[in-house]
Order: C-alpha cells, then structure tokens, then sequence
C-alpha cells in the first residue's frame, strides 16, 4: 500500500473533508480524492463514504485507519536506524515553531548546527503550537515546538516524545513612567482600571491572559487588538497600553519599556516534541541537544 494514500486516508479520518485534507497535506483537493480512489482500488473495499458535505469512513476504512500510526511509527524507527548505520548527520529537519520561541531560541541553534553539520539542512516553519503538533502527528514536519498553554500531549504520547527545554515566565510592560513601575512585582488585580494592547495574532495566548484577567475579578478593557508585538511595544511605550507578554519577548521590546513579573508567577512550559519512533535518530538528536543547551543561556 502507498504510504501517501494511508497518510490521506488517516487525515480524512480527522478532518472529514477533501478541502481540509488538501490543505493540511499542500494537495489540491482532486489530488487526495484520487489517492483515495486508488487506495480503495489497491485494497479492494470501499474506504469512505459521503455524509452531508463530508466524508465518513467505512468500517474498512476505520480498520485500515487503526493501523496507520503504527506502520508510519515502524518506518521511522526503520528510517532511524539507517541514518545511524549511515553514520552521516545529513538531509532536512522541518522543525514548526510558535514565532516568540522561533525569534529566541532557532537562530542561535541554526547558526551552531551549520558550523558542525553543514549537510544538515533545517528549514523553520512558523506555527502556533496547535497547528505544530497536528502538523507533526500528519508527517508534515520532524520537530514541533509547543507550549502548555495552547496544547495537550496527553492523547500523543503514545506517538509523541517530548523534551522540555524552559519555563517562560509571563510579564506585565508598561511605560517607564506609569505609576505602578516603581514596583517589583505587580498582581493583576492592579491592572483592572488600565486600557491594555492584546495579543490578537493566537486565540490561544489572548484567550488564555483573558482568562487570567477575570480570574483575578475583571474584564480587561482592550485599546488595541495587535498581531504583532511591535504594536504592542508602541502602545504601552506611548503610555496608552499595558500588555502582558511572554518573557522571551523581552529582547525584542523597547528600551522605553519597563517588565515587572507577575504576583503570583505565571509561567508556560515550551518543550520541543517529535515522533517516538524517531528518538534515535542522529538528526534529530543533535538537534534537540544543541536546542537544550540554547534554551539554557536564556534568562527570560
């Protein structure tokens, strides 16, 4: 059976239509209806059939579908074991990454890994954690950096391994001469009468620093909805905003800018994960280490 045919089949398993499937695999969507026709062809049973708008597997379908994730898992443990007979750090890693973890912490990888390595080609695709993890669970990509706020591994980890690399502490910015910068450390409950800039690019992280704002009592009053942290940085450098933002972002503020650490602390853990049956794969093991020495030189 053709592996790109069961790799189509177990993503329509998911996502239930061709146009989803094709955009999750870069196919049109006449190009995963035909890998589906020939694998129906090839094992001689009909493997979907149409719902309303979308595709349900058949029973056969379910099957074929159940053992999908251990042959892909077989293959990569095979692929692992000859890179270690071959002996040669060499070939593409398609690592995904959040953009704060991308600016921070890959450069510096990159740049370590090229000197040593220089048959190692890696090429960074921008993805928020959830968008990673699917793509690394699709085979689109070879490493996934993710954090603990957008995602859970729990349901992966039979698939998944991952490595923690740092804790990210989240902190309150406001303007040099806002009144509460004399502080060391501020409590949210502090920020309930401030206008703040947001974090609009991720659902995930706005939502999440709207969830910690009504848990400590109120609804933040948004003047800027950014995508993207330069906004962001000119809002609360002017003395309109405050913001919240992860602590790997510091580097890439304005000076004008003060950071103060929440009370208590919030932290998101950000971890790099990739498929189990890949753990020995030289590749990727040069890269997760040189990843992890990086990750602790940060100070966030």
């Amino acid at each position: 059976m053709d592996i790109a045919r069961l790799k189509a089949l177990r993503e329509l398993s998911i996502r239930q239509t061709m146009a989803a499937v094709a955009e999750a695999l870069n196919l049109t969507p006449s190009a995963v209806s035909q890998q589906i026709a020939q694998l129906e062809e090839e094992v001689g049973v009909p493997l979907t059939e149409r719902r309303g708008r979308g595709v349900k597997l058949t029973y056969a379908g379910e099957v074929l579908v159940s053992h999908v994730e251990r042959i892909m898992g077989v293959l990569d443990e095979a692929s692992s074991e000859l890179a270690l007979i071959r002996k040669e750090i060499a070939g593409t890693l398609r690592i995904a990454a959040f953009a704060t973890a991308a600016a921070a912490l890959l450069p510096p990888v990159l740049q370590a890994l090229r000197k040593s390595y220089p048959r190692l080609q890696i090429t960074i695709i921008e993805m928020e954690p959830s968008e990673g993890l699917a793509a690394l669970g699709s085979w689109n990509v070879d490493l996934a950096i993710v954090d603990d706020l957008s995602v859970r591994l729990a349901r992966m980890e039979k698939t998944v391994h991952k490595v923690r690399l740092i804790d990210d502490e989240l902190k309150v910015v406001m303007a040099k001469n806002h009144h509460l910068a004399v502080k060391a450390s501020i409590v949210l409950s502090e920020l309930k009468d401030e206008e703040w800039a947001m974090d609009s690019a991720t659902s995930f992280y706005g939502e999440f620093v709207m969830n910690l704002c009504r848990q400590a009592g109120f609804t933040p009053q948004v003047n800027a909805a950014c995508r993207g942290s330069e906004i962001i940085a000119a809002m609360v450098a002017s003395g309109c905003s405050v913001s919240i933002i992860p602590g790997l972002r510091l580097g890439q503020i304005s000076q004008q800018l003060v950071a103060r650490p929440l009370r208590p602390a919030v932290t998101r853990r950000i971890s790099v994960a990739f498929r189990q049956g890949e753990r020995s794969h030289p590749a990727i093991k040069v890269f997760v280490e040189q990843l992890l020495r990086t990750a602790q030189t940060m100070t966030p």
